[in-house]
């Protein structure tokens, strides 16, 4: 069966409380120790005065009457508690105790010892002179035996009771404080962690919460946030609670970008079916209109009247197909862009280009005003010719097309700071401000009607913006009625040259 693994709060509070146990019980042993070592020394101390005191008052009697009970008789004023025990040549073993009165704890009564009680003396002072022995009905004593000029032994104890008692009580006051202590610390660890792992709860609900969420398809919106109470990033855990909300921010913003990419995406291949059904339907009503004519008079298809209708048929034929033809060539040009291909890089002469992009654009609409502003000296930068050349053809066609007769369009080329900068700008109506946001997008067209008279498919400045980008460069646009201007920035050197070959 597996375990149950603990919480992080339980085992913050095991290892809090068990380790503050620890040193709890190290700090009581090691009082007491101390404690009973010098309540010993004290009593030892105790034992050898009353011991030499008692030896001098032996020494004054003769061995033949040198018994413990005639000493402790005589002018000598024992101690309550004191045991005495005295070995002669002449009487041999005699001891007695004085035990203290009640009510009175500095004099006694005098008991003998008995048999027994002596023996156990006798025999824990066998081979050392200081010693401890738990009597029969008495209890534990401290002894000391001494050798006094007369040839007698006397030994002196005192009860070790004392020191017992006061380390049992110690012992009991330091374990009720320590139990108190672990209490109360238990109850303060436990509250300072639940309030200290509260922003990491709610960072788990939070994420919960989110995770309950439908965030596979359709527009999402994550609105779950830790709140700003428990995502301080000033503490540990707080910092999480940041951390994650940075992170749901970062999220929410994929998912507008996903979603938006989606959106473009829809847009994108029903602009492009659009696109592709007009010129399909062309050519297929007129290979229909062509193949019904031979079927329906087989006698004058080779007639002039036969052969004038195929070859306007062809035609229009021929018409739609080179229109997909160019939309497809496109299509195929951004994707290759967006991938960072078909550039290939060289010394571009931007003055020469533009001055062969107006005589291109000039002859196609006759009924504009051309100008061109160009330095004396060339303006040259590392790209491709080529897609440099489609930039401007491009911004010259789109200038063209959505001006009026009589339109000054002026093509400009200069050189500011590290960058090379080319505009178009021409003096017509302006860009619907409806438009701006997504003027470079594919397909974007200010004619929202998908009228064809200009045969444009709205891949042009989507175009200009790619190899723009791809030369690590920018294109803006600012318009208002009367000037419109589009500025193209081409650092001289771009930062990272690639050289891969045209597909």
């Amino acid at each position: 069966m597996t375990r149950r693994p603990m919480s992080l709060q339980t085992r913050l509070m095991t290892a809090v409380i068990g380790f503050v146990s620890l040193i709890l019980v190290i700090v009581a042993i090691i009082t007491s120790a101390t404690l009973g070592r010098t309540m010993e020394d004290q009593l030892d101390q105790k034992v050898s005065s009353n011991a030499h005191a008692l030896v001098r008052v032996t020494e004054a009697f003769a061995p033949s009457s040198a018994t413990a009970q005639n000493i402790l008789t005589g002018p000598f004023a024992p101690p309550a508690g004191i045991l005495f025990v005295v070995s002669s040549p002449v009487t041999g073993y005699s001891g007695a105790i004085v035990k203290s009165t009640p009510g009175d704890e500095l004099t006694g009564t005098l008991e003998t010892l008995s048999k027994t009680q002596m023996a156990e003396v006798a025999a824990a002072l066998v081979d050392r002179s200081v010693a401890t022995v738990s009597l029969t009905d008495l209890g534990s004593y401290r002894i000391m035996a001494l050798a006094t000029n007369n040839g007698v032994v006397v030994i002196t104890g005192l009860p070790r009771d004392d020191i017992q008692n006061q380390l049992t009580q110690l012992l009991t006051v330091i374990a009720l404080a320590t139990i108190g202590g672990l209490i109360l610390l238990a109850l303060t660890t436990a509250i300072t962690i639940r309030v200290s792992l509260r922003p990491l709860r709610a960072v788990a609900r939070t994420a919960t919460r989110v995770a309950n969420q439908q965030l596979d398809r359709g527009e999402v919106i994550i609105t779950e946030r830790v709140p700003a109470s428990e995502a301080d990033p000033r503490t540990e855990t707080g910092l999480v609670g940041a951390s994650l909300n940075k992170l749901l921010d970062h999220v929410n913003t994929s998912l507008a970008a996903r979603q938006k990419n989606e959106e473009q995406m829809r847009r994108f291949v029903a602009d492009a079916s659009h696109e592709l059904r007009t010129p399909l339907a062309s050519i297929r009503g007129y290979s229909e209109l062509s193949l019904r004519a031979l079927r329906q008079d087989p006698e004058r298809a080779n007639g002039p009247d036969a052969i004038e209708s195929t070859t306007s048929s062809l035609e229009r034929i021929q018409a739609q197909s080179l229109r997909m033809t160019r939309l497809v060539e496109d299509l195929l040009l951004l994707a290759r862009l967006d991938e960072g291909r078909e550039l290939v890089y060289g010394t571009v002469d931007l003055t020469q280009l533009a001055l062969e992009g107006l005589s291109d654009a000039r002859p196609t609409a006759a009924d504009h005003h051309w100008a061109i502003d160009v330095p004396d000296e060339p303006v040259t930068i590392v790209g491709d010719a080529g897609r440099m050349h489609q930039v401007v053809a491009n911004l010259l066609a789109n200038a063209r097309t959505h001006t009026p007769a009589g339109t000054t369009i002026t093509l400009s080329v200069g050189r500011e700071g590290g960058d090379a900068v080319l505009r178009v700008h021409d003096d017509g109506p302006g860009i619907d401000p409806a438009l701006r946001d997504e003027l470079f997008d594919r397909f974007a067209r200010g004619d929202t009607s998908r009228a064809r008279q200009t045969g444009g498919t709205g891949l042009g400045l989507a175009i200009v913006k790619a190899i723009v980008d791809g030369h690590g460069g920018s294109i803006t646009a600012a318009s208002e009625p009367g000037d419109t201007t589009f500025t193209v920035r081409l650092p001289i050197t771009p930062a990272a040259v690639s050289s891969q070959p045209e597909a």
